[in-house]
């Protein structure tokens, strides 16, 4: 929700929810959004042609615009349960998710993955894969441009120590130009982002959008020709600001939304007072909307950086 009152008009992704637990666990928690975050996608992981169809199904019913199945993740917990990365190794059971969940719906069914895994990884092994996940349906591939090694580095190794290799996802975009390729992986900016759309159809953030968010301000302009002026980094706050109201009046802790706005001013002159006064204030079970709006006040200049609760308050009232 804070991201979409960055950019009207990216696609907002999930974080991975296994099959499982959207079968058995608390749809609502898991998969309940507002309906102003659209288009947004369900990511799923899983490796049961039959489950992944269910929980398709149910994504489908709660509104998503996309069902991505992700064969990207190689974080051990995902590899004891046979689904992520560790699933490129089996295209063929990834053809036949993908062929189950696209009959089970009728939005978009999606894949991401890696350019190869462990010693799985030549030119020939990821034409392989997509070739024969593309042939059980799947015409949208969203590709993080490198290797995972599922055995010998952490998650967060795989995330940075295999080398990029952005050459290996054009050549597989002029091979198979019938598909629509989204690159992944390493993109800081959206001058970079401009650079690949040379070559492939789409662009995915993950730790720049999420790091550095007000990179997604200008998303809508450079994109999609949008003009229309984006929301300052103040009305983006200003905005979140009822969806925070209800989210604690039904329970919900501010933590639950501002953790994910430590970054908004990053660069900024009072970035580090507007993350530790969130840090700091915001995750008490009594925390409100008002200590985001202190935040705000501080990271605006309107006090300073060591002042009190209470004087920034007074200066708010």
């Amino acid at each position: 929700m804070f991201h979409r009152q960055l950019t009207r008009r990216a696609r907002l992704y999930t974080e991975m929810v296994t099959a499982e637990a959207v079968l058995h666990g608390d749809r609502a928690r898991l998969l309940g959004f507002a309906m102003q975050e659209h288009p947004i996608a369900l990511q799923l992981g899983g490796s049961d042609p039959t489950r992944l169809a269910a929980a398709a199904k149910i994504g489908e019913d709660f509104c998503y615009d996309e069902i991505n199945l992700n064969v990207g993740c190689p974080s051990d917990r995902v590899q004891n349960g046979r689904f992520g990365a560790c699933l490129m190794a089996e295209p063929t059971l990834v053809g036949a998710c993908v062929s189950a969940m696209r009959k089970a719906v009728d939005v978009p069914v999606t894949v991401k993955c890696r350019i190869g895994i462990d010693d799985q990884d030549s030119e020939t092994d990821f034409q392989n894969f997509i070739d024969i996940v593309a042939n059980a349906g799947c015409d949208v591939f969203i590709v993080h441009a490198r290797k995972a090694w599922l055995d010998g580095l952490s998650p967060k190794e795989n995330r940075d120590v295999p080398p990029l290799d952005y050459q290996r996802v054009y050549r597989l975009k002029a091979a198979r130009p019938e598909l629509t390729i989204v690159i992944n992986g390493g993109i800081a900016s959206l001058d970079e982002a401009q650079a690949h759309l040379a070559h492939v159809d789409g662009v995915m953030l993950g730790r720049a959008a999420y790091q550095t968010p007000y990179i997604l301000a200008q998303v809508d302009h450079l994109f999609f020709g949008d003009t229309g002026n984006p929301n300052t980094r103040a009305e983006a706050v200003s905005a979140i600001l009822p969806y925070v109201e209800e989210h604690v009046a039904k329970g919900g802790r501010l933590h639950n939304v501002a953790r994910h706005m430590l970054g908004l001013y990053h660069g900024r002159p009072r970035a580090r007072a507007f993350r530790r006064h969130l840090s700091q204030h915001g995750t008490g079970a009594d925390a409100g909307a008002e200590v985001l709006r202190e935040a705000l006040a501080i990271a605006e200049g309107a006090s300073v950086v060591g002042v009190s609760r209470a004087s920034v308050a007074s200066r708010l009232s």
